[in-house]
């Protein structure tokens, strides 16, 4: 018996102390093997606060490309391991969250959450990178929320950027409801699931989005967040406690977050950029709605545009098709490299 109850509490401390570990650990991200190979996890001083950002490339000498996530507080880096290494043979990857965001959550900095300071907090990131990894120029991908932060910023500083790419880019905020509405009774309709109607009669904008994944217009292969939580939780780059703080930055975020930049919608005050810009679209997305993406495309001038279709995803489709992805983001550099 008392071998048993030792077992016992042995296989308990050994469980508190992995927890324990999970729990505190910082994270780590794989090694690149390779002589001029870069992976590396860090914690960098942006705007006067600590912000992490994963840095992954078979070379450090390719060009740089900085990703911006959604939400506005929602990170993409617990992503990065199942969508990127095929872009890691072509760019050097940079996955930022953003202050208050995934592995940068504080709740203390509430007050500096405005979009003037992200457009800060970016163009400083940016020249960061210029100068660590000599280039005049770096590619700048955003994703939903991110397609925000990003117009905003290639509008203003069009020096720093090759090429700019928005993946899901948003256009209008105010139809997007009436849209993604439109759809979910359309898709109800269509396999005679009147519950679905009745539920978002009843409870509208609290269940939208369950709504807008249970027929594929958040992710068009899954019904649920489910697979990117299993994603997420797969990360090396994170711990439990970094997993923990995602929803806490989202709610954060949602409570704090003032829009102080311009004044109406992106799409009426954005309308010229100086660098060549390409719109990443899925078919079935309605998280920020094709239709709009497709509004936008047509009405913004840039010396360049292309909008690019990805036929089987909807929101995500670098999580969704990331070789199809890869693919396109090659055809962006070799499009816009300055030796071309």
């Amino acid at each position: 018996m008392k071998k048993a109850v030792w077992s016992i509490v042995w296989l308990a401390a050994v469980g508190l102390g992995l927890m324990s570990y999970l729990w505190f650990t910082p994270g780590r991200t794989p090694a690149i093997h390779g002589p001029n190979s870069v992976a590396s996890l860090e914690r960098l001083r942006i705007g006067g606060v600590d912000q992490y950002v994963l840095i992954r490339g078979n070379d450090a000498s390719l060009p740089v490309l900085l990703f911006l996530h959604g939400g506005p507080g929602m990170p993409a880096m617990y992503l990065a391991h199942a969508f990127q290494r095929e872009l890691e043979k072509e760019f050097v990857v940079v996955q930022w969250d953003r202050r208050a965001a995934g592995k940068s959550y504080r709740e203390d900095i509430s007050s500096t959450l405005t979009t003037e300071q992200l457009v800060a907090d970016t163009v400083e990131l940016t020249n960061m990178l210029r100068a660590r990894f000599r280039q005049d120029r770096i590619y700048l991908v955003g994703h939903s929320w991110g397609t925000y932060l990003g117009m905003l910023v290639i509008a203003r500083h069009p020096e720093l950027y090759r090429a700019y790419v928005g993946i899901g880019q948003l256009a209008r905020s105010s139809p997007i409801p009436g849209i993604q509405d439109e759809y979910i009774r359309q898709s109800a309709r269509r396999i005679g699931d009147q519950d679905a109607i009745k539920e978002l009669e009843e409870k509208g904008a609290s269940v939208r989005e369950t709504l807008l994944f249970k027929f594929g217009g958040e992710i068009h292969s899954a019904k649920s967040f489910m697979p990117l939580l299993l994603t997420g939780l797969a990360a090396p780059e994170y711990s439990l406690r970094d997993a923990r703080n995602i929803p806490k930055g989202v709610s954060l975020y949602s409570r704090n977050f003032v829009y102080d930049s311009i004044s109406g919608e992106l799409m009426d005050v954005v309308r010229q950029v100086e660098i060549p810009v390409y719109f990443f679209t899925g078919r079935y997305d309605y998280t920020d709605p094709f239709t709009l993406t497709e509004q936008y495309f047509s009405a913004i001038n840039a010396p360049e545009k292309h909008i690019v279709w990805f036929e089987e995803s909807a929101h995500f489709p670098f999580y969704e098709e990331p070789v199809a992805f890869a693919r396109q983001m090659r055809v962006v550099l070799t499009a816009t490299s300055p030796t071309r």
